[in-house]
């Protein structure tokens, strides 16, 4: 993983573009006062440093002494968060609408309460048009306290008609926080054990859906509510292994938008999170021909909006890009190819090191070991998959951190490496051992790769022929698909078997399904 400073002040600077530290320094330099601005100085300094160095700080700021240290860089820390709100505000209407709340309590404090109202009126229709209803619910709160408080002359039923509308936004948002919680908890268990393994799992799951999902009316559901709920059936399908299902609900995500145009940059990162698990949902089902479709869609948007994205949408953008540009090389056979961008996606992780989480570096290594290893490449392969096996937070995707195990092993045994073979078989019985549940695909390779490290070359092709016959009979067990999902075991096995390359065996399996 990558060394990620703690420092948080280093960390938010070394985020900012040229424009926003330009902005930055004008802001400063406008706002201050020009005899005492040392937190320009600091900005500087932790600007050009490679990484945060605090003994450097007071070489080249002697002056500063070392209890003044903490308050200097809180005070940049809130003047930098101050300049970056007036620059994002032309781009976020959630932050204009904020400011004109700030302006109505403003007017208010000063006792100008119909130019509050007004104001406050403003806001409203903003919110409305970007269905934010949490905002909206706010702005009518600050409304009733001004109604409550004084005589405004306004509509003499404005107090029941507010009322009213308080009560119909305090529904809506406990509908919609009730939904984004079911959302967040099944996209939290996915990230801990990934797919469900077995028929507990899957009752598990069900149950835990059922009894989180609110009573709602479909009709009444506001933008969010819709996109919150088919955000919930994805994660739970997708979980369940149910692809078909999977797919119907992220088509009903990314048809939202393309009801609601106005939401696709209101709500960017939604938008393309949808696109990205539509094709997630088509790639699971091999449904090549749309995937292709929904994948040019994807890269559209993208492209004529790069310029509008902020940083995290841009980083969306090219972990979905590159996710889905490797999915569609694993559907083609295309192994060889794909490892052609590798060096853009290594440029991709290095450029955003400080935010991805370690949940999507830990997919993305596996991705890439994958194409190489479909491509034969085996050292390159391991390369990958040892940065995952050496991470110690094992509870993170605990299905990646078993199948780069299962996939390192079979790759030494591709190379021959049969000094080290007898090594990393105790080193994956070891993590084994640790799992809840052990799938039977998982005991037959490694029973398998466990005797063949005993045989005589010569025997192999017997021993892969009946492995094939095991994991074709297992892989007709619905709760038995999910190592399939990460490793084409069963290509693997034709490939030796029929002595040819694997990535030459799932080429052909594809162009045979396409005709």
């Amino acid at each position: 993983m990558a060394n990620k400073s703690s420092d948080v002040l280093y960390q938010l600077i070394q985020s900012l573009t040229k424009a926003e530290k330009r902005s930055f320094k004008l802001y400063a330099n406008r706002a201050q006062n020009n005899a005492d601005l040392k937190f320009i100085t600091l900005f500087d300094i932790l600007d050009k440093q490679k990484e945060y160095d605090e003994v450097a700080i007071f070489k080249k700021m002697p002056s500063l002494k070392k209890h003044q240290l903490s308050n200097l860089k809180a005070h940049l820390y809130r003047q930098v968060l101050t300049s970056l709100r007036l620059l994002e505000i032309t781009h976020n209407k959630d932050i204009e609408i904020r400011e004109f709340l700030d302006y109505a309590r403003v007017l208010y404090n000063k006792g100008l309460y119909v130019q509050s109202l007004k104001i406050l009126e403003k806001a409203k229709l903003m919110a409305s048009k970007i269905n934010h209803m949490h905002l909206w619910a706010e702005i009518v709160e600050f409304e009733k306290l001004i109604e409550s408080r004084f005589v405004t002359k306004s509509n003499p039923n404005r107090s029941e008609e507010i009322t009213e509308e308080s009560q119909h936004l305090n529904r809506i948002t406990s509908e919609e926080c009730d939904l984004s919680n079911l959302s967040l908890k099944l996209y939290g268990l996915y990230l801990k054990v990934g797919h469900s393994r077995n028929e507990r799992d899957h009752i598990r799951t069900k149950e835990f859906f059922d009894s989180n999902l609110p009573d709602y009316d479909p009709e009444a559901l506001t933008f969010h509510g819709k996109l919150y709920l088919y955000q919930s059936y994805v994660w739970y399908h997708y979980i369940n292994q149910d692809f078909i299902m999977c797919y119907r609900y992220a088509q009903k995500w990314v048809d939202l938008f393309e009801e609601n145009p106005e939401m696709k940059l209101a709500e960017a990162d939604m938008y393309m999170k949808g696109m990205h698990n539509l094709l997630a949902a088509l790639f699971n089902t091999s449904h090549h021909e749309k995937f292709v479709a929904v994948y040019q869609t994807f890269k559209e948007f993208t492209i004529q909006n790069e310029s509008r994205f902020n940083l995290n949408e841009s980083l969306l953008a090219f972990v979905y890009r590159y996710t889905n540009k490797i999915n569609l090389h694993f559907m083609e056979g295309r192994f060889s190819d794909g490892t052609q961008f590798v060096k853009e996606i290594e440029e991709g992780l290095n450029k955003y090191h400080n935010k991805l989480d370690d949940h999507r570096i830990l997919t993305t290594y596996y991705k890439i070991a994958c194409l190489y290893f479909g491509g034969g490449e085996y050292k390159m392969a391991i390369k990958y998959l040892n940065r995952i096996i050496n991470y110690q937070q094992t509870e993170i995707r605990e299905d990646i951190q078993c199948f780069a195990r299962i996939l390192s092993l079979i790759a030494h045994f591709e190379l021959g490496n049969d000094d080290l073979i007898e090594y990393q078989i105790k080193s994956v019985y070891r993590f084994l051992m640790k799992m809840e549940d052990i799938q039977l695909v998982q005991k037959e390779i490694f029973q398998f790769l466990k005797k063949t490290f005993y045989m005589e070359r010569q025997a192999l092709i017997p021993a892969f022929v009946k492995l094939k016959e095991r994991l074709v009979a297992i892989e007709k067990n619905e709760y038995e698909k999910r190592p399939f999902l990460y490793l084409d075991i069963i290509s693997w096995l034709e490939s030796k078997i029929e002595n040819r390359p694997v990535q030459d065996i799932i080429r052909e399996k594809f162009e045979r399904n396409r005709g």
